[in-house]
């Protein structure tokens, strides 16, 4: 049955689990997160399809069935499977989205290169997500495209489909055009956007970035303005906008351009938290740091996390006020990347030599500083080490959004606590409570540490009840709501608003 929105992301949504030799679907551990967000579009059009990858033997049949349907919780689905093989996903994933793409799009650009980069095999691996989208849509279906690894699939599309609707949405940020311009391929990306009819981002400045990228690469494109809603303006921040682009003219073609930041499932975690068991398990989490103040960092092994920084950071809070030793301890979790990553790997290794430095320098067979693991938790567990921890220090150098910022305030309903986020995550715009920092800045890091620190409870609980409110009226319902006036202000099918 054609379906009235296809799903083009490259993550199956589910996950697989071998039981007795047998291949079963799982719902996602976690209930939060981009997977569950987008699942939840499922239930709310007449028929949906999901396009993934899965890995698959070259040159071979694959041995799984290319296109399944699915029924969970979020509804009946399709999810068509595309056989990709090793060197494929190696190249379009591991090599050309991260090592050449990846520094661009989060300005690093000494971390930029195409030594290994061959650009016609991600170019491919892009037609035949294409080529699948197009075969699933209906006529005047919504084909809704995400993140920058799939950044040429617009154009295969529209080439294909002129009926159909292309919207695209960037979970990452979006750089500046003198950033952006180092990429070789800037035309044909920028080509392929424009062959969307709605492009969306978090927040107005990767908008605002986009849209003079445009310009750059197409002088006659015209850009309409309108102001940002005062929520998202983020006055005085690193990223704050007052006007911005709200469509893109080039010739006949209007390119409408949206930036509304993904929320997270506040009901969800309110209830999760208020489980009699995970109170338990957040006083036992306390009860074995032992200590005054607890610190949490999540997140994952990546040069924009910032963990670097942080944990410099850290060593000179116990240098600059040894009053602090064993009195605080920092919860640090940076996931390990995939094996394949291996951009990500002198990444890891400084981090784990920093964690063995400041642990032996200033640690004793009572206290070790910082309790440090590459292993992810579940999700219920990550809400414990939140509603246990004082602070949340989350101080990416770059982040298009991030939700672990969101995640904290609303576990720590009605509740003290202190979120210390860098200006230079997309989610800073509208956090303005948080303690605001610049991870460049060593005093400023210095300042916002030692304010968390030393914040008065008071104080603590105005921020997060300023925090919390933000949170709950931009959370994931809001985000699914504005997404589908978005689809049906494209006038298409299935999507219209009584």
């Amino acid at each position: 049955m054609p379906s009235s929105l296809v799903i083009v992301y490259h993550r199956q949504p589910y996950e697989e689990h071998i039981v007795a030799g047998q291949t079963e679907l799982r719902e996602n551990r976690s209930p939060n997160g981009i997977v569950p967000a987008l699942k939840g579009f499922i239930g709310r059009v007449q028929s949906a399809s999901w396009i993934a990858w899965k890995k698959s033997p070259a040159k071979r049949a694959p041995k799984f069935e290319r296109r399944i349907s699915i029924e969970d919780s979020f509804g009946r689905y399709d999810v068509v499977r595309l056989p990709l093989s090793a060197e494929q996903i190696a190249q379009f994933y591991h090599v050309t989205s991260k090592e050449a793409l990846w520094p661009i799009i989060h300005a690093f650009p000494s971390f930029y290169s195409t030594q290994n980069t061959d650009w016609a095999t991600f170019r491919e691996v892009n037609r035949l997500f294409a080529e699948a989208a197009c075969e699933e849509a209906a006529p005047g279906a919504v084909v809704w495209v995400h993140d920058y690894n799939l950044w040429l699939v617009p154009a295969f599309v529209r080439a294909h489909r002129p009926d159909v609707r292309i919207a695209f949405f960037h979970h990452t940020s979006f750089p500046n055009a003198d950033v952006f311009n180092i990429l070789p391929w800037r035309k044909e990306i920028i080509d392929s956007l424009l062959a969307c009819d709605l492009v969306g981002f978090h927040i107005p400045r990767y908008a605002r970035n986009f849209a003079h990228v445009a310009q750059t690469v197409h002088g006659d494109v015209r850009i309409a303005e309108a102001p940002v809603p005062p929520e998202l303006r983020g006055n005085g921040t690193a990223l704050s906008e007052q006007t911005m682009p709200a469509a893109l003219y080039l010739g006949e073609r209007e390119v409408r351009i949206d930036a509304f930041p993904i929320g997270t499932h506040v009901e969800l975690i309110h209830q999760l938290v208020r489980a009699p068991q995970q109170n338990a398990r957040m006083e036992e989490i306390r009860r074995d740091m032992g200590v005054e103040k607890i610190i949490v960092s999540v997140g994952r092994v990546d040069y924009v996390k910032g963990t670097r920084e942080q944990l410099l950071a850290f060593e000179r809070l116990l240098q600059r006020r040894p009053q602090w030793r064993h009195r605080v301890k920092l919860l640090l979790t940076a996931v390990a990347a995939d094996p394949g990553m291996k951009v990500y790997r002198s990444a890891q290794e400084s981090i784990e030599q920093l964690v063995g430095r400041i642990n032996g320098h200033f640690g004793d067979v009572a206290w070790q500083p910082i309790v440090f693991s590459t292993t992810a938790m579940s999700f219920a567990e990550t809400l414990c080490h939140y509603r246990a921890a004082d602070i949340a220090w989350i101080t990416p150098l770059r982040d298009g959004l991030n939700l672990v910022a969101k995640e904290y305030i609303a576990a720590n309903v009605e509740e003290s606590g202190v979120l210390v986020l860098s200006e230079f995550a997309g989610a800073a715009v509208e956090l303005t409570d948080a303690v605001l920092v610049n991870p460049y800045s060593l005093s400023q890091m210095d300042a916002a540490i030692d304010q968390a620190l030393d914040m008065p409870e008071p104080e603590q609980r105005a921020r997060m009840a300023l925090l919390g409110e933000a949170v709950r009226q931009r959370d994931i319902g809001a985000w699914s709501e504005h997404i589908m006036d978005c689809f049906a202000a494209l006038g298409a099918p299935g999507f219209q608003r009584g």
